[in-house]
């Protein structure tokens, strides 16, 4: 788990024929369209922008270091040459696999590559019909597909898998989704995805491999809590182990493609859920929808260069960092690598910090983004005369601050500490 818990910040990319229909990844399931309905947007899918190689540009220098891509979502279309079915990306007008120059980029300009792979496939005519189905209230389609076989489809997937995990080199996340067994109508989960069989080969497969905890079969090598932030240091697995964990979340709420969502985070708020996650052990992987023509929209891009003005300059604060013992000030966090604790000051305070437990132990005090020294106060609280700081906590380590806060969008100080 070195690299993943090293890295810390991760690019996912939610990428499809639906980036056509510019209104979520979930369009067919949502507005629950025929195959006949959706098929215009794979007949008129020519992403004539897509340049992977400033997508790993772009994501480097946000501070990602990991790329997550969807290969084929629940709609059932594959970004690659799959020999098992014509509903991919060389048939559409692009007619070209849109994995492998992915692949290639992004490993070449340093990033760890995972793969997304749905369980799920809509398009597949194997494949039941459950509550997620576009055709789920359609009694005449229900009927006529009532013959169709979870285990034919199994196999279709397998199959798939085995595609993507011997034709594109090394791959160091597998990042399934979704298992949902017991959730109602023709509900699936590991048995008909048969998925001890399919984590077998995949370990068999890419050795070295990770796979995320939506198989069904427990937490996985990680865990991956989706639009939240945990509130504990880690997330506790079924059998009560801990495990490392990546918090997945959206720029705007939405993964895939959505032109009319306005509903976007700042980067500031992006930036301190990635300090978040840190300080309690955890990644985050933050998403990007690219639109039907193969770019990334001026919105996000805007978001993805705040969060890299911040990560140029206090880096060291987030990446190989994870959560410290000491206990943070109200509206901070602590990150800590060795002997550098990092104290991420969210809300600005009036003069001073206190810093409990630190009195003693830190030998000199900086901003991160400048280099410049925080000053201590020395305080007793046992002189006469003393009434302004009483009632602080034996070796207690007090800063001085300047009236306003440094122009970033979060505060990082550097506490270099006493072996």
């Amino acid at each position: 788990m070195s690299w993943l818990t090293e890295a810390r910040f991760g690019l996912f990319v939610h990428w499809g024929i639906y980036a056509a229909a510019a209104r979520h990844e979930w369009v067919k399931s949502y507005e629950q369209l025929t195959d006949d309905d959706y098929q215009p947007y794979f007949d008129h899918f020519e992403p004539d922008l897509y340049d992977p190689v400033r997508w790993a540009d772009d994501a480097w220098n946000t501070g990602m270091r990991y790329l997550v891509i969807t290969t084929k979502h629940h709609d059932g279309f594959c970004l690659w040459d799959s020999k098992l079915t014509d509903y991919s990306a060389p048939n559409t007008p692009w007619g070209k696999d849109l994995l492998a120059p992915m692949v290639d980029a992004f490993r070449a300009r340093g990033f760890k590559i995972g793969l997304y792979h749905s369980l799920l496939d809509w398009h597949h005519p194997e494949f039941p019909v459950d509550l997620y189905h576009p055709q789920r209230k359609d009694v005449d389609f229900i009927d006529r597909t009532a013959g169709r076989d979870v285990s034919k489809y199994a196999d279709y997937l397998h199959g798939q898998v085995r595609e993507l995990l011997t034709g594109y080199g090394q791959i160091d996340v597998m990042w399934f989704d979704f298992s949902y067994a017991d959730r109602g109508f023709n509900a699936k989960g590991p048995d008909e995805w048969r998925s001890a069989e399919l984590l077998a080969m995949v370990r068999e497969l890419q050795p070295g491999i990770l796979v995320n905890n939506r198989l069904g079969l427990g937490a996985g090598d990680f865990t991956t809590p989706e639009q939240v932030q945990p509130p504990g240091n880690e997330v506790a697995a079924g059998n009560g182990t801990q495990v490392p964990w990546e918090a997945c979340h959206t720029l705007n709420g939405s993964w895939g493609y959505h032109r009319d969502n306005h509903d976007w985070k700042s980067p500031a708020l992006l930036i301190r859920m990635l300090v978040d996650a840190v300080s309690k052990g955890g990644n985050m992987l933050l998403n990007v929808g690219p639109n039907g023509r193969g770019a990334w929209e001026p919105r996000a891009l805007d978001v993805l260069s705040g969060i890299g003005d911040w990560v140029r300059l206090h880096e060291r604060s987030v990446r190989g960092c994870g959560p410290s013992s000491y206990v943070p000030p109200a509206d901070c966090r602590y990150t800590q690598n060795g002997r550098r604790l990092y104290l991420h000051v969210f809300a600005w305070p009036m003069g001073h910090l206190h810093l409990p437990g630190l009195g003693d132990r830190v030998e000199y005090a900086q901003f991160l983004h400048d280099a410049s020294e925080v000053k201590r106060v020395d305080v007793d609280p046992a002189a006469p005369g003393h009434t302004y700081l009483t009632g602080l906590p034996e070796n207690t380590l007090t800063l001085k601050l300047p009236n306003r806060a440094p122009e970033v969008d979060s505060c990082v100080i550097e506490l270099f500490l006493r072996d």
